[in-house]
């Protein structure tokens, strides 16, 4: 998935950023409101953590503009305020969830696969294509029963051309929803990463490329 972070305690925003990319997501992260809707308005996030206490424009209003525009972006609302008031009050803004601080890392992490699953289409537990199966859960891969040993963004790659069942997914679409903002649009990475899951999968080849548009498995 493709997660913006904004955090206004630059420590805090890096840990969770970094925890979260173990999970294999594209994170991207500010300091403050402003900064979030800008990047909220270019990139096609699945999921904000959203602190509700940032500078400049403030957490409340950033969640006001995303239900007013209807963005399907999912928000996990974070703060200091932990009472049952603060937190009705933060869904009632249009938060998808909320979690007060402190909190663990694991259950935030589990929170925001659960926001993510709910921005996508019904997609089966298991990613299965071309004698290739995915667990998304377990982060496993197997090629015709032999398990694959794959990074954490071949893994992400992987099973973004599986979700597409067959179409052609383009390189765009792969920077957008694997990298992160600073990404150049003209880096080689995605075929770099191509080129490395092919080999790791094996022959024949399952990974296929459609010139000028993308790739896709089948």
């Amino acid at each position: 998935m493709r997660i913006l972070v904004a955090e206004d305690e630059p420590l805090l925003a890096d840990a969770v950023a970094e925890w979260l990319r173990r999970e294999t997501h594209a994170v991207d992260v500010v300091h403050d409101g402003a900064a979030a809707l800008e990047l909220l308005g270019i990139h096609g996030y699945d999921v904000v953590v959203l602190d509700r206490d940032l500078p400049v424009v403030h957490g409340d209003e950033v969640c006001r503009t995303l239900t007013a525009t209807g963005m399907a972006v999912r928000v996990l609302m974070l703060t200091a305020a932990a009472s049952v008031g603060d937190r009705v009050a933060g869904l009632a803004l249009g938060a998808d969830d909320y979690l007060p601080k402190p909190f663990a890392f694991p259950e935030l992490a589990a929170r925001v696969t659960a926001l993510g699953r709910r921005c996508r289409s019904a997609v089966p537990p298991l990613l299965q294509r071309a004698g290739i199966l995915l667990d998304p859960n377990r982060r496993e891969v197997f090629r015709d029963g032999r398990y694959v040993l794959l990074s954490r963004k071949e893994f992400a790659v992987l099973a973004e051309l599986l979700r597409a069942d067959g179409a052609v997914v383009s390189v765009e679409h792969l920077l957008e929803k694997v990298w992160d903002e600073h990404a150049d649009p003209f880096t080689n990475a995605v075929r770099v990463t191509i080129l490395r899951l092919r080999r790791k999968l094996g022959e024949p080849a399952v990974v296929h490329t459609e010139a000028g548009v993308g790739y896709r498995v089948g």
